[in-house]
């Protein structure tokens, strides 16, 4: 258990079992380092162009950050389309499982100026190498801050009262 800022009592979740991590162990454990550095993210979010980006999220400068996550070697070597995210954000980062090999990431394919590096599991994560920050236009923050903010506030009302499912919808956000 930890205290948080002057809140109550809060129980951490347990590491997840197993020498293999999930997608979705990936993201939780990089949502929580996120989250120890006031960076809110928020898991498959829709992009202009009909693309995902795993995690997108957004630090207290206002800078957005991208991770795409990978937990096998099939499927970040056959990612070809991972540079379109680079024009939604500030930082682009790879997440990946503890277990993954990383050296292809230092090639220039992977544009290691560019890209950081992420490794985490279920219940934690670590910069193994920083993103560079490449500031977006401000015009295109303004948006993309703003297409964030209502995706967010939409999946936090739906989850409140399921009957708004019905109006609106993240595919109006592409």
């Amino acid at each position: 258990m930890f205290l948080n800022r002057g809140m109550s009592a809060i129980e951490s979740l347990q590491p997840v079992q197993g020498g293999v991590s999930s997608a979705r162990d990936v993201a939780r454990g990089i949502s929580r380092l996120f989250a120890r550095n006031d960076i809110w993210c928020l898991p498959e979010m829709p992009l202009r162009g009909g693309r995902r980006a795993d995690l997108m999220g957004i630090d207290a400068r206002g800078h957005i950050i991208i991770v795409e996550i990978k937990v096998s070697r099939a499927d970040l070597l056959g990612d070809v389309k991972w540079t379109e995210y680079l024009d939604y954000c500030d930082r682009f980062y790879w997440g990946l499982a503890p277990n993954l090999d990383r050296a292809c990431l230092q090639g220039e394919g992977f544009l290691p100026d560019r890209c950081g590096v992420l490794v985490g599991d279920g219940y934690d994560a670590e910069i193994v190498r920083p993103a560079p920050l490449l500031q977006m236009a401000a015009a295109r923050r303004k948006v993309e801050v703003a297409r964030l903010a209502r995706a967010s506030l939409r999946r936090m009302v739906n989850a409140a009262d399921p009957q708004t499912l019905q109006w609106g919808g993240e595919r109006d956000l592409t």
